[in-house]
């Protein structure tokens, strides 16, 4: 049984991630810098702050695997100096430890506003469609900056130690209780542009980290960048005609034009490199009622 770390475990995809490993037989290590809600799913919880690397060390001595997913969660309730230093430096710290205790596999939560779109003062239009882990990353706030220079971090420590690093850039994550609230606005195309309603159900998103931790390591000396997103967009409308609709500037792939309910972010790179598909779409809720 291999033990995995699993940072910012009592956080929304936290809890998710749990359960998947715990049914998958790890023994799982939780931390978090509140006390749990629950103690039964962990082999062990430590309330630590990552922003300490002593704390960091202790943490993760004896593990085998690190899944990180502590970090201030959107630009909107803290200041900007807080956020950028909170995920900058638990990522570091935990990169650091890591490689000091000899930990090969690091699973790291990145973003999708990493890309810039969600959160941008200035809105702009992609490059392209769909967008793919090779798109520019344009971010205009410490959030979506912190992001992608945490996959930056990553891409050090693979040169440095060797270090197997994914970084799984998330969609807007919703719980299986979340679908209700949205579908209610899929009629509002306008709703869900910023972030190309792009999504990945938090199940999903549990299974993906699990996937990379199993999976082969990465080909390059650099860390694994995948976008972790459904399948189908969150809206009723068909993604042709919310890129005609909302951005009609982008040049389109081929596989937009002809696949109607298809994503505008890919995650073809996700399957490629750690088997993984989304099994759950928002479409399962509509049906169930």
């Amino acid at each position: 049984m291999k033990t995995v770390v699993v940072t910012g475990s009592e956080g929304k995809l936290g809890r998710f991630v749990i359960e998947d490993l715990n049914r998958a037989g790890y023994r799982v290590i939780g931390t978090d810098n509140r006390p749990p809600k629950d103690g039964r799913y962990y082999a062990q919880y430590v309330q630590a702050d990552l922003s300490q690397l002593g704390e960091v060390y202790g943490i993760l001595a004896g593990a085998d695997a690190v899944v990180h997913l502590a970090a201030v969660p959107n630009p909107i309730n803290f200041s900007p100096e807080r956020i950028f230093a909170n995920n900058m430096m638990s990522a570091y710290n935990v990169m650091e430890a890591a490689s000091k205790l000899g930990i090969k596999r690091v699973v790291t939560g990145s973003s999708e506003s990493a890309y810039g779109f969600c959160w941008a003062k200035y809105p702009f239009a992609p490059d392209y469609f769909p967008v793919d882990e090779e798109h520019r990353l344009l971010p205009q706030e410490s959030y979506g900056l912190s992001k992608g220079l945490c996959e930056d971090i990553g891409d050090m420590f693979a040169r440095r130690v060797g270090m197997e690093v994914f970084a799984l850039r998330f969609s807007l994550l919703l719980g299986p209780e979340e679908y209700q609230r949205e579908i209610d606005f899929f009629a509002d195309t306008a709703r869900h542009h910023r972030i190309l309603w792009s999504y990945v159900d938090a199940r999903d998103a549990a299974a993906a980290c699990r996937l990379a931790l199993e999976a082969p390591a990465p080909a390059k000396n650099r860390a694994c960048r995948l976008g972790i997103t459904a399948s189908d967009p969150l809206s009723d409308t068909d993604a042709l005609t919310l890129a005609k609709r909302h951005y009609p500037q982008v040049p389109l792939a081929e596989s937009v034009i002809k696949s109607g309910f298809t994503a505008l972010v890919a995650n073809k790179l996700a399957f490629d490199a750690i088997a993984w598909r989304p099994a759950h779409s928002w479409r399962d809720a509509v049906k169930a009622e």
